[in-house]
């Protein structure tokens, strides 16, 4: 299993937070490698301060769970209490959620980490992190869950 490196996860960092200065907005980025391990958080000045602990998480759902967590809500939605045990495993470093701003990264059809975006609203949040990884070369498509074949298209 690959790992995104450091110098690309700083690379993603700067990008979204320069994205983010350019709706206003003051967001902290996590990136995390493919186990769901910190590989770099950066809060700029003005970003509320629990966002670094919310984007580590929406990092570290979106690379433990393979999917970005646009795709996990219906699916938390329909089994809450399974969606509040994973957060409670002895294994879970952080909670699971399932929510905008968290965005698996993937790169030459192999997972390599999570991106947590937060600070803007959830729509921002998606938006700086889709933006992103698309502009510096990541794939944002992803099968979806229980369904063999191709990737489907962003769901919403």
């Amino acid at each position: 299993m690959s790992n995104i490196s450091l110098d690309a996860a700083e690379e993603i960092i700067a990008a979204a937070q320069k994205r983010a200065r350019a709706i206003g907005k003051a967001v902290s980025v996590a990136v995390v490698d493919a186990g769901g391990f910190v590989v770099a958080v950066r809060r700029p000045d003005g970003a509320r301060p629990l966002t670094p602990d919310i984007a580590r998480a929406k990092a570290y759902t979106a690379a433990v769970m393979q999917r970005p967590g646009k795709m996990l809500k219906k699916w938390q939605e329909s089994q809450p209490v399974f969606f509040s045990q994973l957060s409670q495993l002895p294994g879970a470093a952080m909670p699971i959620m399932a929510t905008d701003g968290s965005v698996t990264i993937k790169k030459d059809g192999e997972i390599i980490g999570g991106l947590g975006i937060a600070g803007g609203t959830a729509d921002e949040d998606q938006t700086i992190a889709d933006e992103v990884l698309e502009s510096l070369g990541y794939e944002l498509e992803f099968a979806a869950w229980g369904v063999a074949g191709t990737p489907s298209a962003k769901e919403s």
